[in-house]
């Protein structure tokens, strides 16, 4: 049996991809019917509120997932196959309960290449250049212990301020208007 909070983590990861997938976009505080599938979320209905009014099971929220989740790190790593621009991806991570990926660690950055394989497509990482040309710190502000840099990067050319992980698990420093995969950590 998962602990209470492994529980609350892939339930609210399980919620936000299940509504992705059911609605066509990321979930967020307001009212969407979607005559499809015949439901409605009230912008104050609960993650608890809408399973349980639908009868919707976790197993069943999982099943729908279709390999858009992983786990690495104790964080879990979702995505909704959607791309966004670096502030969106942000903003819908956090409308999620979560955050923007961030790997810490190996393990994690390979937990987020599964992803970038799986859908072909680069993502951005939780992480953008501080004030000092080349230097990029996460999110937190905490400073960056884990980095896989491409070769030759950061170039820290101009407004390379993001940065985005390859195919191949490296990273790059980017602009932040392009659009990349969505994924976030749990």
């Amino acid at each position: 049996m998962p602990s209470p909070q492994l529980f609350r983590k892939i339930f609210g990861v399980a919620f936000f991809l299940l509504t992705c997938y059911a609605l066509g976009s990321p979930a967020g505080p307001r009212s969407v019917s979607n005559g499809r599938l015949g439901i409605t979320i009230a912008s104050k209905m609960t993650t608890k509120q809408y399973i349980k009014d639908y009868n919707l099971s976790l197993d069943l929220a999982v099943l729908r997932l279709e390999g858009k989740i992983t786990a690495s790190g104790g964080k879990i790593f979702a995505t909704s196959g959607k791309t966004a621009d670096f502030y969106t991806t942000v903003q819908k991570c956090k409308q999620a309960g979560g955050s923007i990926a961030t790997p810490r660690n190996q393990g994690e950055n390979a937990a987020i290449l599964y992803f970038v394989k799986q859908f072909n497509k680069y993502a951005y990482l939780g992480a953008k250049e501080s004030l000092i040309p080349g230097k990029f710190y996460s999110l937190n502000g905490a400073e960056m212990n884990y980095t896989n840099w491409h070769l030759g990067e950061p170039s820290a050319k101009g407004e390379e301020e993001c940065v985005e992980m390859y195919t191949d698990g490296t990273w790059n420093d980017k602009k932040c208007n392009h659009n990349r995969l969505i994924v976030c950590q749990f």
